[in-house]
């Protein structure tokens, strides 16, 4: 088959184009991106035959119709965020289903546009959001009633690379890791629905820690819409507890709430200073260099999620969990790995046609479970999966 892979020079770029020279089912791969020159480290490391490196402008629809408009089976947006819709309308216009890792609120209409032009649009289908999901799906089958669903994940340094005051560096995009600092959480808590405003996410009742086994103890900050996701799979007449959480190293809100409180994360210009910079923008930029990975130094990406619920009348427990290191020889980090991987297996599941159905999508429920799995399993990905029965 033939994919088109936009975005495929990024961070995450380069881990979906790597596993997708790796299949034997993918003949040709369409790398757009507003550049063509590849990392000379990665080089070794792909079949380049495969692949037919073209510069696009993906601010505009119309050069990425371009490329869809050849003879592909699917496509991957790996773009920014903000460039995600100008990759859904080409991919509508073309007739191409895409594979999208980016957050999506659905709307009735690109649902029914999809529908009318054939394809499949599978937003949300990388890391998190996107595993997770899957497993989601999975799980709630093996509850009567669901009951708490709370999950968890986090990229960060390996220990002896938490060298510096915050025990994080980068490996995605310093200024969206601010950015994601100052958004709400919705919590549903003793079974009624809970928002967190962002001037409070490093600083609420529902920031805990909890135990990874081969890391220790880890930080859990509320982020994220997980009553979004509770209404997604129908389990909301049922459940009790949900949340989701972002995963760092202990003293991460110690660290931001009080530089929070004094506006260091602030969006409006500062008066008095000669330019218009933000806070956001002056910490992103003093930070993020500092804050960079050394090529010898690994992140970890940890994944850790709980349900419980009811069984043929007893009491249920289940929880799933993965740990994702940094790739040294390609030096792929754990988070592109995490995210360019999935999306690759889905697109090629919607390219040969084990995905099926029309319309927006979910990997909650329709990326097949047992397939999924075994191809994460075959790139050394391993999920781990524990259950019992009473109190977890």
């Amino acid at each position: 088959m033939n994919i088109v892979l936009l975005g495929g020079l990024g961070l995450q770029g380069k881990a979906a184009l790597l596993d997708l020279t790796r299949s034997t089912s993918v003949e040709k791969i369409i790398c757009g991106d507003t550049r063509t020159e590849l990392p000379e480290q990665m080089r070794s490391h792909l079949d380049l035959d495969k692949i037919d490196f073209v510069q696009i402008d993906a601010s505009s629809k119309n050069s990425i119709l371009e490329i869809l408009r050849r003879d592909v089976d699917a496509a991957i947006d790996l773009l920014p965020a903000p460039l995600m819709l100008n990759a859904f309308d080409a991919a509508l216009e073309a007739g191409v289903s895409i594979v999208s890792t980016n957050y999506f609120h659905r709307g009735a209409s690109i649902d029914e546009q999809a529908k009318a032009a054939g394809i499949s649009i599978m937003p949300e289908c990388g890391l998190d959001p996107g595993i997770d999901l899957i497993l989601f799906g999975h799980a709630i089958k093996k509850f009567d009633t669901l009951q708490v669903l709370n999950s968890y994940c986090g990229g960060f340094p390996e220990k002896k690379a938490r060298n510096n005051p915050l025990k994080y560096k980068v490996s995605w995009n310093w200024d969206m890791v601010l950015t994601t600092q100052k958004r709400e959480s919705t919590f549903i808590k003793n079974g009624q629905q809970v928002t967190i405003p962002a001037e409070k996410q490093h600083d609420n009742e529902f920031i805990h820690q909890i135990f990874f086994p081969g890391l220790g103890n880890l930080e859990a900050i509320p982020n994220g819409d997980a009553a979004f996701y509770i209404d997604l799979l129908n389990v909301r007449d049922s459940i009790m507890e949900t949340g989701r959480y972002s995963l760092r190293w202990p003293g991460w809100c110690a660290f931001w709430q009080p530089l929070k409180e004094l506006g260091f994360l602030g969006d409006d210009p500062l008066a008095g200073l000669d330019s218009n910079i933000t806070p956001h923008q002056f910490l992103t930029t003093l930070i993020g260099p500092q804050i960079q990975y050394s090529d010898d130094e690994k992140d970890i990406v940890a994944m850790y999620n709980v349900f419980k619920g009811l069984k043929d009348g007893r009491k249920k427990w289940l929880t799933s969990s993965i740990m994702i290191e940094r790739d040294l020889d390609t030096g792929l980090f754990a988070m592109s790995i995490g995210v360019g991987y999935t999306a690759s297996i889905v697109a090629q599941m919607l390219g040969s046609g084990q995905i099926q159905r029309k319309g927006v999508l979910s990997p909650a429920l329709d990326v097949p479970y047992e397939t999924f799995m075994a191809e994460l399993s075959e790139r050394g990905i391993l999920v781990k999966e524990e259950t019992g029965f009473g109190e977890a």
